[in-house]
């Protein structure tokens, strides 16, 4: 598909971050942008599944959130669990004395991505697709221009880029912007670094409080940490692979990998996802009998994937090739899952710069010359907004990863038993319950 010569603004990537973008962009009705995307469709596969309270009304400020509302779960709390007790649990109706929206909500990524493209179709844009950055230089002839060159051999001259284009972003790659942990290239601590995430069905289909649907809960074991949010049947046809029907209940688990259990397959099979679920997942969906008395056994492995929990962020996410040049999303900042922030923060970002990009462009309409004042600060406070949820994820983790076995042999108690008894007595307090879920939300950093 033919490209055009010029646009004011190019959005490389349409994932969350780069979608968002583009609907922000149309409702500050600046529709002279372009959005491309290296593959021929987008992955058909739910990753990022949490969509918190604050990413709801930035969404919803944009006439962007009512195909995701009318899609998700409603998500009631966060359980923390043993693999057979509840520990604590983070209810988030206190949320509405400060949203119109106190809740998270459960929707595999790849509907949240169709949810945002059938709203920019209505809107009359389409995602150019498959497009492959290969270059940027500034254009000879306008020093605030940059020639954006494709694969393909096309070029387009644009004023404004956003790379939205993934942790491995070559939009990144060739501004020279430097990308690493904000702690240094060794920081300290790091225990759990991998970790697998898999949707999956089982046989015979698991009961119990942790299979409802409504809440993500989060199993503790010494060490180490196993997360399950059931699905029901709300997403089966979204999830469907290879057009096998799926008639079950689906489940999302996700677990961190030991460094002992070696490095996890690329695309874990069914035997590793049911390995880990009996050695780490709580009591109801493993196939131990001594720990279920209704075994079961993963069914249907619908999708699977492996990553590390690493941490990295940009050196700088605006800088100038000609035209003003941005990172969001993984291309700006990736952390662990903990907490579920990192797409969230993705789609905040998108909303934040296109109302920044957008009175730039009015601000240059009267005055060609203008500064990068407003670009700059859009890009310093997100940044410092990034380092902040940098350090919140890696504090989760770090609580999640607490060991079971005793500091010494006098001193018979452990990190993660003391974790475990402080929950339990400030989980019936009202205010901490109150206080986790508005942590989570992202109300307080927006």
């Amino acid at each position: 598909m033919s490209l055009p010569e010029n646009t004011t603004v190019l959005i490389v990537g349409a994932g969350p971050a780069g979608l968002t973008t583009a609907l922000a962009l149309a409702h500050n009705r600046c529709y002279d942008f372009v959005i491309v995307d290296a593959v021929v469709e987008g992955h058909n596969s739910s990753r990022a599944i949490s969509i918190h309270s604050a990413t709801v009304e930035a969404l919803a400020s944009i006439n962007a959130a009512d195909g995701i509302l009318s899609q998700a779960i409603k998500g009631k709390s966060i359980r923390i669990t043993s693999r057979s007790s509840q520990i604590f649990e983070a209810k988030f109706d206190p949320l509405k004395n400060h949203s119109a929206h106190p809740y998270a909500l459960y929707i595999p990524q790849n509907v949240t991505e169709l949810m945002l493209v059938q709203k920019l179709q209505s809107l009359g844009v389409q995602v150019q697709r498959p497009h492959r950055v290969v270059g940027m230089k500034q254009n000879e002839n306008d020093s605030r221009i940059t020639d954006v060159s494709f694969e393909d051999g096309q070029v387009i001259r644009a004023r404004y880029i956003i790379g939205a284009d993934g942790a491995r972003s070559i939009i990144r790659s060739i501004a020279g912007i430097e990308f690493s942990d904000p702690e240094g290239p060794n920081p300290a601590n790091i225990i759990l670094d991998r970790m697998i995430f898999a949707d999956v069905t089982f046989e015979p289909e698991p009961v119990g409080p942790l299979t409802l649907e409504g809440h993500l809960n989060g199993t503790v074991f010494s060490g180490n940490f196993f997360l399950l949010t059931p699905f029901g049947n709300r997403f089966n046809a979204e999830l469907m692979q290879d057009g096998k029907p799926i008639t079950k209940s689906i489940f999302r688990v996700g677990c961190a990998i030991p460094s002992e259990k070696g490095e996890p397959p690329h695309a874990p099979p069914k035997e590793y996802i049911q390995d880990m679920i009996d050695a780490y997942g709580p009591a109801c969906i493993t196939s131990d009998p001594s720990l279920n008395p209704t075994p079961v056994k993963v069914d249907q492995l619908i999708w699977s994937t492996r990553f590390t929990t690493r941490c990295a962020i940009a050196d700088r996410t605006f800088t100038r090739l000609g035209a003003a040049v941005f990172l969001i999303g993984d291309a700006a900042h990736i952390h662990s899952p903990a907490g579920g922030q990192g797409m969230n923060l993705a789609m905040r970002d998108a909303i934040f710069l296109a109302d920044a990009v957008t009175k730039h462009i009015q601000a240059s309409a009267g005055n060609p010359d203008v500064d990068d004042t407003i670009l700059q600060e859009f890009a310093d406070t997100r940044r410092a907004r990034a380092l902040e949820i940098i350090g919140f994820s890696k504090r989760l983790l770090k609580i999640a990863s607490l060991s079971y076995d005793a500091y010494a042999w006098w001193m018979p108690c452990s990190a993660a038993s003391i974790r475990d008894l402080i929950l339990r007595i400030l989980g019936g307090f009202d205010f901490v319950q109150s206080k986790v879920a508005w942590g989570l939300s992202g109300l307080g950093r927006r």
